[in-house]
Protein backbone atom coordinates (compact mmCIF):
# COMPACT_ATOMS: atom_id res chain seq x y z
CA UNK A 1 0.00 0.00 0.00
CA UNK A 2 2.82 2.36 0.87
CA UNK A 3 4.52 1.55 -2.44
CA UNK A 4 1.34 2.39 -4.39
CA UNK A 5 0.97 5.65 -2.47
CA UNK A 6 4.62 6.49 -3.18
CA UNK A 7 4.13 5.83 -6.91
CA UNK A 8 1.05 8.08 -6.94
CA UNK A 9 2.98 10.89 -5.25
CA UNK A 10 5.91 10.51 -7.68
CA UNK A 11 3.49 10.52 -10.62
CA UNK A 12 1.77 13.67 -9.36
CA UNK A 13 5.13 15.40 -8.88
CA UNK A 14 6.22 14.39 -12.38
CA UNK A 15 2.96 15.62 -13.90
CA UNK A 16 3.23 18.93 -12.06
CA UNK A 17 6.86 19.27 -13.11
CA UNK A 18 5.96 18.61 -16.75
CA UNK A 19 3.14 21.14 -16.62
CA UNK A 20 5.41 23.73 -14.97
CA UNK A 21 8.20 23.24 -17.52
CA UNK A 22 5.71 23.45 -20.42
CA UNK A 23 4.09 26.59 -19.00
CA UNK A 24 7.48 28.16 -18.37
CA UNK A 25 8.65 27.34 -21.90
CA UNK A 26 5.54 29.02 -23.32
CA UNK A 27 6.16 32.17 -21.31
CA UNK A 28 9.86 32.11 -22.20
CA UNK A 29 9.13 31.76 -25.91
CA UNK A 30 6.60 34.59 -25.72
CA UNK A 31 9.16 36.78 -23.97
CA UNK A 32 11.74 35.77 -26.58
CA UNK A 33 9.56 37.30 -29.31
CA UNK A 34 9.62 40.72 -27.63
CA UNK A 35 13.40 40.44 -27.25
CA UNK A 36 13.63 40.23 -31.04
CA UNK A 37 11.83 43.55 -31.58
CA UNK A 38 13.01 47.14 -31.07
CA UNK A 39 11.71 49.13 -28.13
CA UNK A 40 9.77 51.60 -30.33
CA UNK A 41 7.81 48.86 -32.14
CA UNK A 42 4.48 50.34 -33.23
CA UNK A 43 2.36 47.20 -33.58
CA UNK A 44 2.71 43.53 -32.64
CA UNK A 45 0.39 40.56 -33.20
CA UNK A 46 1.28 37.24 -31.58
CA UNK A 47 -0.22 33.73 -31.75
CA UNK A 48 1.36 31.29 -29.27
CA UNK A 49 0.17 28.03 -30.88
CA UNK A 50 -1.56 27.93 -34.27
CA UNK A 51 -2.69 24.28 -34.10
CA UNK A 52 -4.02 24.64 -30.58
CA UNK A 53 -5.97 27.77 -31.53
CA UNK A 54 -7.41 26.02 -34.57
CA UNK A 55 -8.48 23.08 -32.41
CA UNK A 56 -10.12 25.42 -29.87
CA UNK A 57 -11.97 27.15 -32.69
CA UNK A 58 -13.32 23.79 -33.87
CA UNK A 59 -14.78 23.26 -30.38
CA UNK A 60 -16.34 26.72 -30.09
CA UNK A 61 -20.10 27.21 -29.96
CA UNK A 62 -20.25 29.22 -33.16
CA UNK A 63 -18.29 26.60 -35.13
CA UNK A 64 -20.45 23.77 -33.75
CA UNK A 65 -23.49 25.76 -34.88
CA UNK A 66 -21.97 26.03 -38.35
CA UNK A 67 -21.40 22.26 -38.41
CA UNK A 68 -25.02 21.40 -37.60
CA UNK A 69 -26.38 19.17 -40.43
CA UNK A 70 -29.47 21.37 -40.81
CA UNK A 71 -27.30 24.48 -41.08
CA UNK A 72 -24.97 22.83 -43.60
CA UNK A 73 -27.97 21.72 -45.65
CA UNK A 74 -29.36 25.26 -45.66
CA UNK A 75 -26.00 26.85 -46.57
CA UNK A 76 -25.23 24.41 -49.39
CA UNK A 77 -27.02 26.45 -52.08
CA UNK A 78 -25.79 29.92 -50.98
CA UNK A 79 -22.19 28.73 -50.65
CA UNK A 80 -22.35 27.17 -54.12
CA UNK A 81 -22.41 30.72 -55.52
CA UNK A 82 -18.98 31.45 -54.05
CA UNK A 83 -15.66 30.10 -55.36
CA UNK A 84 -14.41 27.07 -53.48
CA UNK A 85 -11.70 27.71 -50.93
CA UNK A 86 -9.49 24.76 -51.92
CA UNK A 87 -6.38 26.96 -52.01
CA UNK A 88 -7.07 28.36 -48.55
CA UNK A 89 -7.74 24.87 -47.13
CA UNK A 90 -4.53 23.57 -48.68
CA UNK A 91 -2.55 26.47 -47.19
CA UNK A 92 -4.03 25.81 -43.74
CA UNK A 93 -3.03 22.15 -43.97
CA UNK A 94 0.49 23.17 -44.92
CA UNK A 95 0.68 25.53 -41.95
CA UNK A 96 -0.49 22.75 -39.64
CA UNK A 97 2.35 20.54 -40.88
CA UNK A 98 4.85 23.09 -39.56
CA UNK A 99 3.24 23.12 -36.08
CA UNK A 100 3.99 26.86 -35.83
CA UNK A 101 4.36 28.32 -32.36
CA UNK A 102 4.85 31.92 -31.27
CA UNK A 103 4.04 33.26 -34.70
CA UNK A 104 4.29 37.05 -34.80
CA UNK A 105 4.11 40.01 -37.15
CA UNK A 106 5.23 43.49 -36.13
CA UNK A 107 5.33 46.99 -37.57
CA UNK A 108 8.65 48.38 -36.43
CA UNK A 109 8.80 51.70 -38.26
CA UNK A 110 6.93 54.02 -40.63
CA UNK A 111 9.75 56.47 -41.29
CA UNK A 112 9.56 58.31 -44.61
CA UNK A 113 6.07 56.88 -45.10
CA UNK A 114 7.65 53.49 -45.67
CA UNK A 115 6.26 50.88 -43.24
CA UNK A 116 8.74 48.22 -42.19
CA UNK A 117 7.26 44.89 -41.14
CA UNK A 118 8.98 41.86 -39.62
CA UNK A 119 7.56 38.48 -38.68
CA UNK A 120 8.36 34.89 -37.96
CA UNK A 121 7.43 31.69 -36.19
CA UNK A 122 8.99 28.69 -34.50
CA UNK A 123 8.54 25.48 -36.49
CA UNK A 124 8.77 21.81 -35.60
CA UNK A 125 11.07 19.42 -37.40
CA UNK A 126 14.05 20.01 -39.64
CA UNK A 127 14.78 23.11 -41.68
CA UNK A 128 14.55 21.01 -44.85
CA UNK A 129 10.98 19.96 -44.06
CA UNK A 130 10.02 23.55 -43.27
CA UNK A 131 11.54 24.74 -46.54
CA UNK A 132 9.39 22.28 -48.50
CA UNK A 133 6.34 24.23 -47.36
CA UNK A 134 7.81 27.74 -47.20
CA UNK A 135 9.52 27.24 -50.54
CA UNK A 136 6.11 26.68 -52.16
CA UNK A 137 4.87 30.01 -50.81
CA UNK A 138 8.02 31.73 -52.08
CA UNK A 139 7.56 30.19 -55.52
CA UNK A 140 3.93 31.34 -55.70
CA UNK A 141 5.06 34.86 -54.83
CA UNK A 142 7.58 34.77 -57.67
CA UNK A 143 4.93 33.46 -60.08
CA UNK A 144 2.71 36.43 -59.30
CA UNK A 145 5.66 38.82 -59.72
CA UNK A 146 7.60 37.59 -62.78
CA UNK A 147 9.75 40.75 -62.83
CA UNK A 148 10.94 40.16 -59.27
CA UNK A 149 14.64 39.57 -58.69
CA UNK A 150 15.76 36.74 -56.42
CA UNK A 151 19.18 36.49 -54.82
CA UNK A 152 20.88 34.86 -51.85
CA UNK A 153 23.05 36.77 -49.40
CA UNK A 154 25.30 35.64 -46.59
CA UNK A 155 25.04 37.49 -43.31
CA UNK A 156 27.10 36.18 -40.41
CA UNK A 157 26.14 32.48 -40.29
CA UNK A 158 22.77 32.97 -41.96
CA UNK A 159 21.69 32.67 -45.57
CA UNK A 160 19.19 35.38 -46.54
CA UNK A 161 16.91 34.98 -49.53
CA UNK A 162 15.94 38.33 -50.99
CA UNK A 163 13.04 38.90 -53.39
CA UNK A 164 12.91 42.43 -54.80
CA UNK A 165 10.10 43.76 -56.97
CA UNK A 166 10.06 47.55 -56.65
CA UNK A 167 8.67 48.90 -54.41
CA UNK A 168 8.14 45.55 -52.67
CA UNK A 169 10.95 43.68 -50.91
CA UNK A 170 10.85 40.43 -48.95
CA UNK A 171 13.89 39.10 -47.06
CA UNK A 172 13.71 35.70 -45.34
CA UNK A 173 16.13 33.66 -43.24
CA UNK A 174 16.26 30.64 -40.94
CA UNK A 175 17.62 30.62 -37.41
CA UNK A 176 16.58 27.10 -36.50
CA UNK A 177 14.06 26.41 -35.10
CA UNK A 178 12.87 29.87 -36.19
CA UNK A 179 11.90 31.29 -39.56
CA UNK A 180 12.05 35.08 -39.99
CA UNK A 181 10.83 37.44 -42.72
CA UNK A 182 10.93 41.20 -43.23
CA UNK A 183 10.00 43.78 -45.83
CA UNK A 184 13.37 45.46 -45.37
CA UNK A 185 16.80 43.82 -45.50
CA UNK A 186 18.23 46.06 -42.79
CA UNK A 187 15.36 45.22 -40.45
CA UNK A 188 15.91 41.49 -40.97
CA UNK A 189 19.62 41.85 -40.20
CA UNK A 190 18.79 43.76 -37.02
CA UNK A 191 16.34 41.02 -36.00
CA UNK A 192 19.00 38.33 -36.59
CA UNK A 193 21.48 40.36 -34.52
CA UNK A 194 19.06 40.41 -31.61
CA UNK A 195 18.36 36.68 -32.04
CA UNK A 196 22.11 35.92 -31.91
CA UNK A 197 22.70 38.29 -28.95
CA UNK A 198 24.85 40.42 -31.23
CA UNK A 199 22.90 43.69 -31.08
CA UNK A 200 24.78 46.88 -30.16
CA UNK A 201 21.95 48.01 -27.86
CA UNK A 202 20.63 44.77 -26.32
CA UNK A 203 18.50 46.61 -23.74
CA UNK A 204 16.56 48.61 -26.34
CA UNK A 205 14.02 45.85 -26.93
CA UNK A 206 10.24 45.82 -26.66
CA UNK A 207 10.21 43.79 -23.45
CA UNK A 208 11.96 46.69 -21.69
CA UNK A 209 9.31 49.25 -22.68
CA UNK A 210 7.17 50.39 -19.71
CA UNK A 211 4.00 50.85 -21.75
CA UNK A 212 4.31 47.33 -23.16
CA UNK A 213 4.97 45.82 -19.73
CA UNK A 214 1.87 47.56 -18.35
CA UNK A 215 -0.17 46.19 -21.25
CA UNK A 216 0.90 42.56 -20.81
CA UNK A 217 0.26 42.75 -17.08
CA UNK A 218 -3.46 42.51 -18.04
CA UNK A 219 -2.86 39.60 -20.42
CA UNK A 220 -4.00 36.14 -19.26
CA UNK A 221 -1.46 33.32 -19.37
CA UNK A 222 -3.49 31.30 -21.89
CA UNK A 223 -4.68 33.07 -25.03
CA UNK A 224 -5.20 32.46 -28.74
CA UNK A 225 -4.19 35.82 -30.22
CA UNK A 226 -2.62 38.94 -28.70
CA UNK A 227 -2.01 42.36 -30.22
CA UNK A 228 -0.23 45.48 -28.97
CA UNK A 229 -0.32 48.99 -30.41
CA UNK A 230 1.92 51.86 -29.38
CA UNK A 231 0.07 55.00 -30.57
CA UNK A 232 2.89 57.41 -29.71
CA UNK A 233 4.23 57.58 -33.26
CA UNK A 234 0.77 57.97 -34.77
CA UNK A 235 -0.14 60.62 -32.19
CA UNK A 236 2.96 62.66 -33.05
CA UNK A 237 2.04 62.62 -36.72
CA UNK A 238 -1.52 63.63 -36.01
CA UNK A 239 -0.32 66.41 -33.70
CA UNK A 240 1.97 67.76 -36.41
CA UNK A 241 -0.86 67.60 -38.94
CA UNK A 242 -3.25 69.34 -36.55
CA UNK A 243 -0.71 72.07 -35.84
CA UNK A 244 -0.30 72.67 -39.58
CA UNK A 245 -4.05 72.89 -40.15
CA UNK A 246 -5.29 74.77 -37.10
CA UNK A 247 -4.93 78.53 -37.10
CA UNK A 248 -4.62 78.69 -33.32
CA UNK A 249 -3.38 76.23 -30.74
CA UNK A 250 -5.87 74.46 -28.52
CA UNK A 251 -5.36 73.44 -24.91
CA UNK A 252 -7.40 70.26 -25.26
CA UNK A 253 -5.34 67.18 -26.05
CA UNK A 254 -6.94 64.68 -28.42
CA UNK A 255 -7.73 61.35 -26.80
CA UNK A 256 -5.16 59.47 -28.92
CA UNK A 257 -2.36 61.61 -27.46
CA UNK A 258 -3.46 60.59 -23.95
CA UNK A 259 -3.33 56.86 -24.73
CA UNK A 260 -0.04 55.23 -23.74
CA UNK A 261 -0.80 51.80 -25.21
CA UNK A 262 -3.58 49.67 -26.65
CA UNK A 263 -3.57 45.89 -26.34
CA UNK A 264 -6.06 43.11 -26.83
CA UNK A 265 -6.41 39.38 -26.28
CA UNK A 266 -8.76 36.79 -27.75
CA UNK A 267 -9.09 33.39 -26.13
CA UNK A 268 -11.49 30.43 -26.09
CA UNK A 269 -13.02 29.15 -22.88
CA UNK A 270 -15.75 26.50 -22.56
CA UNK A 271 -16.76 27.03 -26.17
CA UNK A 272 -17.15 30.79 -25.74
CA UNK A 273 -14.97 33.56 -27.17
CA UNK A 274 -13.46 35.98 -24.66
CA UNK A 275 -12.09 39.34 -25.84
CA UNK A 276 -10.13 41.62 -23.52
CA UNK A 277 -9.05 45.13 -24.52
CA UNK A 278 -6.76 47.37 -22.45
CA UNK A 279 -6.23 51.11 -22.99
CA UNK A 280 -3.41 52.55 -20.92
CA UNK A 281 -4.50 56.14 -20.27
CA UNK A 282 -5.58 58.54 -17.51
CA UNK A 283 -9.09 58.28 -16.12
CA UNK A 284 -11.47 60.55 -18.01
CA UNK A 285 -14.75 60.58 -16.11
CA UNK A 286 -15.53 61.77 -12.62
CA UNK A 287 -15.53 59.49 -9.60
CA UNK A 288 -19.01 58.16 -10.32
CA UNK A 289 -19.87 54.50 -9.83
CA UNK A 290 -22.03 52.57 -12.30
CA UNK A 291 -25.15 51.59 -10.36
CA UNK A 292 -27.19 49.89 -13.12
CA UNK A 293 -30.30 51.36 -11.52
CA UNK A 294 -32.24 50.97 -14.80
CA UNK A 295 -31.98 47.19 -14.39
CA UNK A 296 -35.27 47.28 -12.43
CA UNK A 297 -37.05 48.02 -15.73
CA UNK A 298 -36.02 44.67 -17.21
CA UNK A 299 -38.54 41.86 -17.73
CA UNK A 300 -38.41 38.20 -18.68
CA UNK A 301 -38.74 39.36 -22.32
CA UNK A 302 -35.75 41.75 -22.20
CA UNK A 303 -33.12 40.60 -24.70
CA UNK A 304 -30.89 43.69 -24.55
CA UNK A 305 -29.69 45.75 -21.61
CA UNK A 306 -27.04 48.48 -21.48
CA UNK A 307 -25.80 50.81 -18.77
CA UNK A 308 -22.94 53.24 -19.22
CA UNK A 309 -21.46 56.45 -17.86
CA UNK A 310 -22.02 59.14 -20.50
CA UNK A 311 -22.06 62.76 -19.43
CA UNK A 312 -24.20 64.25 -22.18
CA UNK A 313 -23.78 67.68 -20.63
CA UNK A 314 -20.08 67.63 -21.50
CA UNK A 315 -20.96 66.71 -25.11
CA UNK A 316 -23.32 69.61 -25.81
CA UNK A 317 -20.56 72.06 -26.76
CA UNK A 318 -18.96 69.44 -29.00
CA UNK A 319 -22.27 68.66 -30.70
CA UNK A 320 -22.84 72.37 -31.21
CA UNK A 321 -19.78 72.39 -33.49
CA UNK A 322 -21.27 69.67 -35.72
CA UNK A 323 -24.46 71.24 -37.13
CA UNK A 324 -25.32 68.41 -39.52
CA UNK A 325 -25.64 65.58 -37.02
CA UNK A 326 -28.94 63.76 -37.47
CA UNK A 327 -29.91 65.79 -40.53
CA UNK A 328 -29.91 69.06 -38.53
CA UNK A 329 -32.14 67.75 -35.71
CA UNK A 330 -29.37 68.04 -33.13
CA UNK A 331 -28.68 71.59 -34.20
CA UNK A 332 -32.40 72.42 -33.80
CA UNK A 333 -32.38 70.99 -30.27
CA UNK A 334 -29.27 72.96 -29.35
CA UNK A 335 -30.79 76.12 -30.81
CA UNK A 336 -33.93 75.47 -28.76
CA UNK A 337 -31.75 75.16 -25.66
CA UNK A 338 -30.15 78.50 -26.48
CA UNK A 339 -33.52 80.19 -27.07
CA UNK A 340 -34.82 78.79 -23.76
CA UNK A 341 -31.75 79.95 -21.85
CA UNK A 342 -30.62 76.42 -21.04
CA UNK A 343 -26.86 76.11 -20.56
CA UNK A 344 -24.53 73.15 -20.08
CA UNK A 345 -24.65 73.58 -16.30
CA UNK A 346 -28.46 73.36 -16.39
CA UNK A 347 -28.29 69.96 -18.11
CA UNK A 348 -25.72 68.70 -15.59
CA UNK A 349 -27.91 69.87 -12.73
CA UNK A 350 -30.99 68.21 -14.25
CA UNK A 351 -29.68 64.73 -15.13
CA UNK A 352 -27.19 62.17 -13.91
CA UNK A 353 -24.46 60.67 -16.08
CA UNK A 354 -25.67 57.05 -16.22
CA UNK A 355 -27.40 56.28 -19.52
CA UNK A 356 -29.52 53.12 -19.64
CA UNK A 357 -31.14 51.28 -22.52
CA UNK A 358 -33.38 48.21 -22.70
CA UNK A 359 -35.14 46.30 -25.48
CA UNK A 360 -38.11 44.03 -24.79
CA UNK A 361 -39.74 41.63 -27.23
CA UNK A 362 -42.81 39.84 -25.82
CA UNK A 363 -43.98 36.79 -27.82
CA UNK A 364 -47.25 38.56 -28.69
CA UNK A 365 -45.51 41.63 -30.19
CA UNK A 366 -44.55 41.88 -33.85
CA UNK A 367 -41.49 44.06 -33.13
CA UNK A 368 -39.40 44.92 -30.06
CA UNK A 369 -39.74 48.05 -27.95
CA UNK A 370 -36.67 50.15 -27.11
CA UNK A 371 -36.26 52.36 -24.05
CA UNK A 372 -33.67 54.97 -23.06
CA UNK A 373 -33.30 56.15 -19.47
CA UNK A 374 -31.53 58.92 -17.55
CA UNK A 375 -31.56 59.52 -13.78
CA UNK A 376 -33.17 62.81 -12.79
CA UNK A 377 -31.39 65.02 -10.23
CA UNK A 378 -33.61 68.11 -10.43
CA UNK A 379 -37.17 67.57 -11.65
CA UNK A 380 -37.86 71.26 -12.39
CA UNK A 381 -34.73 71.75 -14.50
CA UNK A 382 -35.28 68.39 -16.21
CA UNK A 383 -38.78 69.56 -17.17
CA UNK A 384 -37.34 72.72 -18.74
CA UNK A 385 -34.87 70.64 -20.78
CA UNK A 386 -37.56 68.26 -22.04
CA UNK A 387 -39.90 71.11 -22.92
CA UNK A 388 -37.12 72.76 -24.90
CA UNK A 389 -36.57 69.49 -26.80
CA UNK A 390 -40.26 69.31 -27.73
CA UNK A 391 -40.10 72.87 -29.10
CA UNK A 392 -37.09 72.15 -31.32
CA UNK A 393 -39.19 71.03 -34.33
CA UNK A 394 -41.93 73.48 -35.30
CA UNK A 395 -43.72 70.88 -37.44
CA UNK A 396 -43.93 68.30 -34.63
CA UNK A 397 -46.99 68.35 -32.42
CA UNK A 398 -46.38 67.21 -28.86
CA UNK A 399 -49.11 66.56 -26.31
CA UNK A 400 -48.59 66.66 -22.56
CA UNK A 401 -50.43 64.66 -19.92
CA UNK A 402 -49.81 63.91 -16.27
CA UNK A 403 -50.58 60.71 -14.39
CA UNK A 404 -49.63 59.78 -10.82
CA UNK A 405 -47.14 62.65 -10.66
CA UNK A 406 -45.40 61.64 -13.91
CA UNK A 407 -45.43 63.96 -16.94
CA UNK A 408 -45.80 62.33 -20.37
CA UNK A 409 -44.79 64.02 -23.64
CA UNK A 410 -46.01 62.24 -26.80
CA UNK A 411 -45.65 63.01 -30.52
CA UNK A 412 -47.57 61.26 -33.27
CA UNK A 413 -45.26 60.09 -36.04
CA UNK A 414 -46.14 61.28 -39.56
CA UNK A 415 -45.13 57.85 -40.95
CA UNK A 416 -47.85 55.76 -42.56
CA UNK A 417 -46.21 52.34 -42.92
CA UNK A 418 -44.85 52.11 -39.39
CA UNK A 419 -46.77 54.23 -36.92
CA UNK A 420 -44.63 55.17 -33.95
CA UNK A 421 -45.39 57.53 -31.10
CA UNK A 422 -42.19 58.90 -29.52
CA UNK A 423 -42.93 59.28 -25.83
CA UNK A 424 -40.97 60.77 -22.92
CA UNK A 425 -41.94 60.09 -19.31
CA UNK A 426 -40.48 62.38 -16.66
CA UNK A 427 -40.68 61.86 -12.92
CA UNK A 428 -38.61 63.27 -10.08
CA UNK A 429 -36.35 60.22 -10.23
CA UNK A 430 -36.02 59.07 -13.85
CA UNK A 431 -36.56 60.01 -17.49
CA UNK A 432 -37.74 57.20 -19.77
CA UNK A 433 -38.01 57.65 -23.55
CA UNK A 434 -39.38 55.19 -26.09
CA UNK A 435 -41.36 54.80 -29.31
CA UNK A 436 -44.48 53.36 -27.72
CA UNK A 437 -46.52 55.10 -24.97
CA UNK A 438 -47.73 51.78 -23.58
CA UNK A 439 -44.21 50.39 -23.12
CA UNK A 440 -43.04 53.66 -21.58
CA UNK A 441 -45.91 53.74 -19.09
CA UNK A 442 -45.32 50.11 -18.11
CA UNK A 443 -41.62 50.90 -17.56
CA UNK A 444 -42.56 53.83 -15.32
CA UNK A 445 -44.60 51.46 -13.14
CA UNK A 446 -41.61 49.08 -12.82
CA UNK A 447 -39.21 51.92 -12.01
CA UNK A 448 -40.68 52.31 -8.54
CA UNK A 449 -39.80 48.77 -7.46
CA UNK A 450 -36.61 47.07 -6.36
CA UNK A 451 -37.07 43.63 -7.91
CA UNK A 452 -36.27 42.88 -11.56
CA UNK A 453 -37.38 39.91 -13.63
CA UNK A 454 -34.26 40.32 -15.77
CA UNK A 455 -31.82 40.55 -12.85
CA UNK A 456 -33.41 37.54 -11.16
CA UNK A 457 -33.30 35.31 -14.25
CA UNK A 458 -30.69 32.49 -14.28
CA UNK A 459 -29.63 33.48 -17.81
CA UNK A 460 -28.66 36.98 -16.71
CA UNK A 461 -27.06 35.85 -13.45
CA UNK A 462 -24.87 33.22 -15.15
CA UNK A 463 -23.74 35.71 -17.80
CA UNK A 464 -23.01 38.46 -15.28
CA UNK A 465 -20.73 36.18 -13.26
CA UNK A 466 -18.45 35.63 -16.24
CA UNK A 467 -16.90 39.10 -15.93
CA UNK A 468 -15.61 41.38 -13.16
CA UNK A 469 -17.94 44.09 -11.84
CA UNK A 470 -18.04 47.06 -14.24
CA UNK A 471 -17.33 50.67 -13.31
CA UNK A 472 -18.01 52.39 -16.65
CA UNK A 473 -19.98 50.18 -19.03
CA UNK A 474 -22.09 47.02 -18.99
CA UNK A 475 -24.18 45.33 -21.66
CA UNK A 476 -26.13 42.09 -21.95
CA UNK A 477 -27.62 40.49 -25.08
CA UNK A 478 -29.71 37.32 -24.85
CA UNK A 479 -28.90 36.00 -28.32
CA UNK A 480 -31.12 32.90 -27.98
CA UNK A 481 -34.19 34.98 -27.09
CA UNK A 482 -33.42 37.51 -29.83
CA UNK A 483 -33.06 34.81 -32.49
CA UNK A 484 -36.28 33.09 -31.42
CA UNK A 485 -38.22 36.34 -31.76
CA UNK A 486 -36.58 37.19 -35.09
CA UNK A 487 -37.38 33.76 -36.45
CA UNK A 488 -41.04 34.03 -35.44
CA UNK A 489 -41.32 37.51 -36.99
CA UNK A 490 -39.33 37.09 -40.20
CA UNK A 491 -39.80 33.44 -41.25
CA UNK A 492 -43.41 33.93 -42.51
CA UNK A 493 -42.39 37.13 -44.32
CA UNK A 494 -39.44 35.41 -46.02
CA UNK A 495 -41.53 32.44 -47.12
CA UNK A 496 -44.16 34.79 -48.54
CA UNK A 497 -41.49 36.83 -50.33
CA UNK A 498 -40.08 33.65 -51.87
CA UNK A 499 -43.53 32.72 -53.16
CA UNK A 500 -43.91 36.07 -54.93
CA UNK A 501 -40.27 36.30 -56.07
CA UNK A 502 -39.20 32.85 -57.35
CA UNK A 503 -35.80 34.24 -58.33
CA UNK A 504 -34.84 34.12 -54.64
CA UNK A 505 -34.84 30.32 -54.72
CA UNK A 506 -31.84 30.37 -57.08
CA UNK A 507 -29.66 31.61 -54.22
CA UNK A 508 -31.32 30.17 -51.12
CA UNK A 509 -33.85 27.49 -50.23
CA UNK A 510 -35.94 29.03 -47.45
CA UNK A 511 -37.78 25.76 -47.00
CA UNK A 512 -34.56 24.37 -45.46
CA UNK A 513 -34.16 27.22 -42.97
CA UNK A 514 -33.16 25.47 -39.70
CA UNK A 515 -35.62 25.44 -36.85
CA UNK A 516 -34.92 27.95 -34.06
CA UNK A 517 -34.19 25.10 -31.62
CA UNK A 518 -31.24 23.97 -33.77
CA UNK A 519 -29.74 27.48 -33.65
CA UNK A 520 -30.50 28.58 -30.10
CA UNK A 521 -28.98 25.51 -28.42
CA UNK A 522 -25.58 26.90 -29.45
CA UNK A 523 -26.34 30.50 -28.48
CA UNK A 524 -25.45 31.89 -25.07
CA UNK A 525 -25.72 35.54 -23.95
CA UNK A 526 -23.16 38.14 -24.97
CA UNK A 527 -22.05 40.05 -21.89
CA UNK A 528 -19.60 42.97 -21.83
CA UNK A 529 -18.13 45.15 -19.13
CA UNK A 530 -15.63 47.96 -18.78
CA UNK A 531 -13.74 49.14 -15.72
CA UNK A 532 -10.86 51.42 -14.83
CA UNK A 533 -8.06 49.40 -13.25
CA UNK A 534 -4.98 51.16 -11.84
CA UNK A 535 -3.67 52.96 -14.95
CA UNK A 536 -6.07 52.16 -17.76
CA UNK A 537 -9.45 50.96 -18.99
CA UNK A 538 -10.12 47.23 -19.25
CA UNK A 539 -13.00 46.20 -21.53
CA UNK A 540 -13.99 42.53 -21.71
CA UNK A 541 -16.69 40.67 -23.62
CA UNK A 542 -17.72 36.99 -23.56
CA UNK A 543 -20.18 35.05 -25.70
CA UNK A 544 -20.56 32.80 -28.76
CA UNK A 545 -19.23 35.92 -30.47
CA UNK A 546 -18.14 39.02 -28.57
CA UNK A 547 -19.75 42.45 -28.64
CA UNK A 548 -17.13 44.04 -30.88
CA UNK A 549 -17.18 41.05 -33.25
CA UNK A 550 -20.96 41.24 -33.55
CA UNK A 551 -20.81 44.99 -34.24
CA UNK A 552 -18.17 44.46 -36.93
CA UNK A 553 -20.21 41.60 -38.41
CA UNK A 554 -23.37 43.73 -38.54
CA UNK A 555 -21.43 46.54 -40.21
CA UNK A 556 -20.08 44.14 -42.85
CA UNK A 557 -23.54 42.65 -43.48
CA UNK A 558 -25.00 46.15 -43.79
CA UNK A 559 -22.32 47.07 -46.32
CA UNK A 560 -22.90 43.89 -48.31
CA UNK A 561 -26.65 44.48 -48.25
CA UNK A 562 -26.27 48.09 -49.38
CA UNK A 563 -23.98 47.00 -52.24
CA UNK A 564 -26.44 44.31 -53.30
CA UNK A 565 -29.33 46.79 -53.28
CA UNK A 566 -27.29 49.27 -55.27
CA UNK A 567 -26.42 46.66 -57.87
CA UNK A 568 -30.02 45.51 -58.04
CA UNK A 569 -31.20 49.09 -58.45
CA UNK A 570 -28.67 49.88 -61.16
CA UNK A 571 -29.56 46.65 -62.99
CA UNK A 572 -33.28 47.51 -62.86
CA UNK A 573 -32.73 51.05 -64.10
CA UNK A 574 -30.41 49.81 -66.82
CA UNK A 575 -33.03 47.33 -68.03
CA UNK A 576 -35.66 50.03 -68.10
CA UNK A 577 -33.47 52.33 -70.16
CA UNK A 578 -32.28 49.73 -72.67
CA UNK A 579 -33.60 49.94 -76.24
CA UNK A 580 -35.20 46.48 -75.99
CA UNK A 581 -37.12 47.38 -72.86
CA UNK A 582 -38.35 50.82 -73.94
CA UNK A 583 -39.14 51.61 -77.58
CA UNK A 584 -37.70 54.83 -78.91
CA UNK A 585 -40.12 57.47 -80.22
CA UNK A 586 -40.25 58.04 -83.97
CA UNK A 587 -39.19 61.52 -84.98
CA UNK A 588 -41.01 63.14 -87.88
CA UNK A 589 -38.91 65.74 -89.69
CA UNK A 590 -40.39 69.20 -89.81
CA UNK A 591 -41.13 70.66 -93.23
CA UNK A 592 -38.39 72.84 -94.60
CA UNK A 593 -39.44 76.45 -94.56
Amino acid sequence: MKRVLLLVIIGAIAAFGGWYVWNLSQKTSSAYVTMLLPRDTIFLAHMPDFNQTRDQWHHSDIYLLYQEPAVQDFLRKPLANFPKGDAASRTLREIEQLHPKNAFVALTSIDNNSPKVVGGFRFQGSQENAERVIGKWRSKLLEKNPVAKREKLQYERHEIELIAATPFTLATAYDRPWFFAATDLTELKALLDRADRRAKNPKETLDRDEAYRAAISRRPSNYAVFFYLQPKTLAKRLAALRAAIESSATNQRPMLEQVRSISGVTRFENGKIDDLLFLGMPKLEQDVALTRSSLTLGTKDTFFYLSMLLNLGDKIETLNQVPRIGGGMMQKILQSFFNSGIAVDDWKAAFGVELGSLADWPPSAHWPSLLLTLPVLDGAKAGEVVEACTRSDEDAIWTQTEKDGVRYFSMQSPGNLIAITPTIALSNRILIAGFNPVSVEEAVKRSGGTASELADSPTYKDAERLLPAPTNFFSFVDTALLYSRLDAALRPMLLMAAAFMPAMTKSVDLGKLPSPEVITKHLSPIVSSQRYDRDGYVAESVGPVTLDQSVIGLAILSGVGATARQKAGSGWSGKRSSPAASPQPTLTPSPTP
